[in-house]
């Protein structure tokens, strides 16, 4: 049985933040280490690389994961979707102004993973018609670690665009 390289690379094609990426990444390179070293996107940071600290959160073809348990080699054909992506279309604008206003974020390690991880819970809430309860708030993002902020500002920079974001729903009815 012959063994393969340990530097062994493979081409890949994915679509980053709405623009197609064609790259040849090591097999064994993860993904928050080809988006943050090969594509210059640091906003997902590396911090246990054991999927448990949800540093490296990203969105790929729609869902959140944990950029650090998935291979780049993984994500041939995918569209993954960073912070930068997220804010740079709005899509967390009121997020991150509610996380300023309400003290939500200190160091701003944990930040691009508890944004990322609010905008689901929000995203799938939205589609639901319902507003998340505080401990869905609590619930969703609890695979992200903070440190610094004990995390009753996120609830609240979380809860209070939720209910916002309801209220501009409930005020679209036809």
């Amino acid at each position: 049985m012959s063994e393969l390289p340990l530097n062994l690379a493979l081409d890949i094609s994915l679509t980053v933040n709405g623009e197609r990426v064609t790259e040849r990444v090591e097999a064994r390179k993860t993904l928050v280490d080809f988006l943050r070293e090969d594509l210059a996107l640091t906003g997902s940071h590396v911090g246990c690389e054991h999927g448990v600290c949800g540093a490296c959160t990203v969105r790929l073809n729609g869902e959140i994961v944990r950029g650090c348990l998935m291979l780049a080699v993984q994500c041939d054909g995918a569209m993954v979707e960073t912070i930068e992506g997220l804010s740079d279309s709005g899509e967390l604008a009121d997020l991150q102004l509610a996380f300023e206003q309400r003290n939500a974020l200190q160091c701003g390690y944990c930040t691009p993973g508890m944004l990322t991880a609010a905008q689901d819970l929000l995203k799938r809430a939205i589609d639901n018609k319902s507003v998340p309860s505080r401990d869905d708030i609590r619930e969703h993002p609890s695979g992200n670690y903070c440190r610094c902020t004990g995390y009753h500002a996120i609830v609240d920079a979380v809860e209070a665009v939720a209910q916002e974001r309801e209220k501009a729903r409930a005020g679209a009815k036809p």
